[in-house]
This record gives C-alpha cells, sequence and structure tokens, in this order.
C-alpha cells in the first residue's frame, strides 16, 4: 500500500472515530465570577444522548473559564466536572457494546487538554456505568465524576468481546 493511500486511510479512520461520539446540547449556565473584559467565569450545563444507548442522556457540567482568553478560546478550563446520566426512555442497544467505550470529548484548552466521558458496562448487576475525567497530554487530573444506569433485568446488556 502506497503512504498517500495509508494517509487518506488514517484520515478516514480518525474522522469516524471522531463522528462516533455524541454531540452536546446546551441546556444552560450560571455565571461564577464577574470579568471587566470578556465574559464572565462560567459553569455550563449540557446534555448528549449516549450514540449506542437509544432512551439514555447524560447531563454533564463543567467549568468554562471566562476573561479575554476564554473569549478567544486560549483559555485552559478547570479540571472540574460531573455527570449525571439518566433513562430518559426505553433502552434499546445499537449493537453491541465494548467493556469500556469514550462516548463524549470535548476540548477544554487551545490543544491539549480535554473532558472526556466513558461508558463501562457493570455486566453481573446489568448496569452502564459512566465516568467523566479531564486529561492532559502531560499531566491529567484525578478529578472525576461517576454515575450509573441500570438496565431492566428483563434486558441483557450485548457485550462484545
Amino acid at each position: 500500500m502506497k503512504l498517500h493511500s495509508l494517509t487518506k486511510l488514517a484520515v478516514v479512520a480518525s474522522l469516524f472515530a471522531v463522528s462516533s461520539f455524541a454531540s452536546a446540547e446546551k441546556i444552560g449556565e450560571v455565571n461564577t465570577a464577574f470579568k471587566l473584559i470578556g465574559p464572565s467565569h462560567k459553569v455550563v450545563v449540557d446534555v448528549f444522548d449516549d450514540p449506542k444507548v437509544g432512551g439514555v442522556s447524560c447531563y454533564l457540567s463543567r467549568a468554562k473559564t471566562g476573561g479575554i482568553s476564554g473569549a478567544l478560546g486560549l483559555a485552559e478550563d478547570k479540571a472540574e466536572a460531573a455527570v449525571a446520566c439518566r433513562q430518559v426512555g426505553e433502552i434499546k442497544f445499537n449493537g453491541s457494546l465494548p467493556q469500556q467505550e469514550e462516548v463524549f470529548s470535548e476540548r477544554a484548552s487551545l490543544i491539549f487538554k480535554h473532558v472526556r466521558v466513558v461508558r463501562m458496562v457493570d455486566a453481573q448487576r446489568n448496569a452502564l456505568i459512566y465516568l467523566v475525567y479531564s486529561d492532559r497530554l502531560i499531566d491529567g487530573s484525578p478529578k472525576n465524576n461517576v454515575t450509573a444506569v441500570p438496565v431492566p433485568s428483563s434486558q441483557k446488556i450485548p457485550l462484545g468481546r
């Protein structure tokens, strides 16, 4: 295979990986600190639907840095975030689920920091576990938050290998 073909394949694969993430919809925000120039510091609340589990939505709250650097997209947001996932309809699985899979990612700084949500399957208790955390290229944060969505006992989670 030629180098050009490998490059195309890598680009297509990375676009597919990015497109499998959920996209968030803004629910609201509150100001936490007034900034004279630029937007205020905020806590924002977004919601996203699990892309592989119909009937499950996750509410994500996180800090957004304001000021001039925040307005220009150059600020690094704090690592604090919380997630609460809930059953909002009939649970329907879109195929089998891996034991662990990233379902949401958004940058929290210009290039190196992200807020991520990972879904894990607790097959023994028939529950879906969602973990939110922040990572950085060199030094991530241990700050995290977890939530669980029980799946009715009559419906087994289709766990893939």
